[in-house]
């Protein structure tokens, strides 16, 4: 049977997904901090080509030309383009939006249709499940509020700039931002205290501090270069503060992170609520969870008084990889949308 590989080509990660007969058998992130260089991709590419080397076909789509690598965003798709058009020969579709997949001369002809619009992958994924639904894909550096009606994506921007403005993309993200961009203070032993405006910690740390396990998820390195133990998390979240570890207690540093987490929540729950305010969707219309924040869009959905479906139940997946299906959602998408094209 076909193999459909599905890559999503970001500025920090790589995502790989395989789909054969129309069902989800494998997901693979891999850290590619692409700002570095594109010799970055060059490794993560090397790292998948075991992944990729049983696929007939490889759907592609991207945010990586948002990188300060590139100029501009069409320089970032060209050279992409070229670099993985280099790596896949013919075996490389690419996702363009509202065009569907093209070669790679379709792509570098209509670059804007190509750059950032993985999003529209996912949402049309979702449309063929669900009529109605709000997709909410939170991952490591921003959150997606898509509307999806009558089974169609339906977002009122298209561009970044444009979803920048009705909030269908809130730039927060579940472990690579940095803590300075959520809040301005935080509650510590009953007072309240100024958050450096400095690079110090992320809220990879503020979720370390709060219990999560973030082996395989948090790929990058941290503010200080240093290790990603609680101790080591609670020393970078500390100097948020002007203190040191020791000067608190575990429980004081948690509810200083708690209402961190509490407000990056509350940015994406207001920013859902200002999306199902333009769109009118059904009461019964669902949230749909995607990325590695998938957890907390659960509770965004709560709030919301909305049921809450996890994007990997609707990709026919193996057992073993649906958290990562959920995870990795715009190249599973992809990857299904074109073995669809090509059955």
């Amino acid at each position: 049977m076909t193999v459909v590989a599905g890559l999503d080509v970001g500025g920090a990660h790589l995502k790989i997904a395989l789909v054969e007969a129309q069902r989800t058998i494998a997901v693979r992130q891999i850290a590619c901090p692409l700002w570095q260089g594109l010799d970055k991709l060059d490794t993560a590419l090397a790292e998948a080509r075991p992944l990729l080397a049983g696929a007939e076909r490889v759907a592609i789509t991207m945010t990586g030309e948002l990188s300060d690598l590139f100029a501009d965003r069409e320089t970032g798709v060209a050279t992409l383009v070229a670099r993985l058009s280099e790596e896949l020969h013919d075996k490389a579709w690419f996702w363009m939006g509202p065009r569907g997949f093209g070669t790679a001369d379709t792509a570098r002809a209509h670059h804007a249709d190509v750059g950032s619009t993985n999003f529209l992958a996912t949402a049309t994924l979702v449309g063929r499940t669900f009529q109605d639904a709000l997709l909410i894909d939170f991952g490591s550096t921003t959150a997606d509020i898509i509307p999806v009606k009558s089974g169609v994506p339906s977002p009122r921007g298209v561009t970044d700039a444009e979803r920048q403005t009705t909030d269908e993309l809130v730039y927060t993200g579940f472990t690579r931002t940095a803590v300075m961009g959520v809040a301005s203070q935080a509650p510590f032993q009953g007072r309240w205290v100024g958050l450096a405006r400095e690079y110090l910690a992320t809220m990879a740390d503020v979720r370390r501090i709060l219990g999560a396990n973030l082996d395989g998820i948090d790929l990058h390195a941290t503010a200080d270069g240093k290790g990603k133990t609680l101790a080591e998390s609670l020393a970078r979240f500390g100097r948020m503060l002007g203190r040191d570890s020791h000067d608190g207690t575990l429980e004081d540093w948690r509810a200083a992170a708690a209402h961190i987490r509490e407000l990056q929540i509350r940015s994406i729950q207001d920013g859902a609520a200002r999306v199902l305010s333009a769109h009118g969707l059904p009461k019964d219309a669902p949230v749909i969870a995607a990325g590695i924040g998938a957890g907390d869009v659960g509770e965004v959905a709560r709030r919301l008084d909305r049921t809450c479906v996890r994007f990997g139940t609707l990709t026919n997946s193996d057992p073993a990889c649906e958290a990562w299906a959920t995870a990795c959602a715009p190249a599973v998408s992809v990857a299904h949308l074109l073995a669809s094209e090509l059955a």
